[in-house]
């Protein structure tokens, strides 16, 4: 797509993604006010995630390796090289909780509805990261699974390579024995770079959740982080082979 079709597709985007979320903001108000059922806003949040790239005539193509099971909790970790990674994740089973930055509460209504939601980290306070792990300790133990972006940030120059992960929750993987689910975003990163044009291309889309990794006596923070992130690499470096090849 040349210039001016992607500025309209993405000028489309962007209103059909604040008109639709102005629409279920005042039911996510209601969940978030009514004792009990925040369960239900994120619920509405994943039901949006699927008809807003309906909407946008976005295919999204999963290839699920992990069939996670209904009930039990897990920790979903996440490649993060575009702004599309976030509501990709909407696709994810189950109640799930996101860990983002602070950052993000600074956003008209869709701050406060993170923030009453899900979990949101100052990595530059450290009183707020002990925060962050107590919150999501308390997360798995009520029953939700986790939506984390272990690269912290988008920071990668040169995706689909990616930077290091932080090991917080590989810690709390190991502590709680809740399993790992790691998952590759393919081509977020060509659909919406991040170089600040905020163009989008419009082509299929693919997530990939992979086999559940189950901490074992041996593992260590650092193992588990160098297993993720080689899963989701490799996954990463093999579609990027077929896309160039096509």
């Amino acid at each position: 797509m040349n210039n001016l079709p992607r500025r309209i597709y993405s000028i489309y985007a962007a209103v059909v993604f604040a008109f639709s979320f102005l629409i279920i903001f005042p039911f996510i108000l209601v969940c978030i006010w009514v004792p009990g059922f925040k369960k239900f806003g994120r619920k509405i949040n994943r039901y949006w995630a699927r008809v807003y790239f309906t909407l946008i005539f976005l295919p999204v193509k999963i290839e699920n390796k992990a069939k996670p099971k209904k009930g039990e909790s897990y920790i979903y970790m996440a490649n993060h090289f575009s702004y599309l990674d976030i509501p990709m994740m909407g696709f994810i089973p189950g109640d799930v909780q996101f860990v983002g930055k602070a950052s993000i509460r600074k956003a008209p209504l869709f701050g406060y509805y993170f923030k009453q939601l899900h979990i949101a980290v100052d990595r530059e306070r450290l009183k707020s990261r002990a925060e962050t792990m107590r919150r999501a300790s308390l997360a798995l133990e009520n029953g939700s699974s986790l939506v984390i972006f272990p690269e912290g940030g988008i920071y990668t120059k040169h995706p689909p390579n990616m930077i290091p992960f932080k090991n917080g929750a590989f810690k709390i993987s190991i502590s709680k024995q809740i399993p790992i689910i790691p998952v590759t975003l393919s081509y977020n990163h060509l659909i919406l770079p991040d170089d600040g044009k905020f163009l989008l291309n419009r082509m299929p889309a693919k997530m990939v959740l992979h086999e559940a990794i189950l901490p074992s006596e041996d593992d260590t923070e650092e193992t588990l982080n160098r297993r993720c992130f080689e899963i989701i690499q490799n996954q990463l470096n093999k579609d990027s082979e077929i896309y160039e090849n096509r």
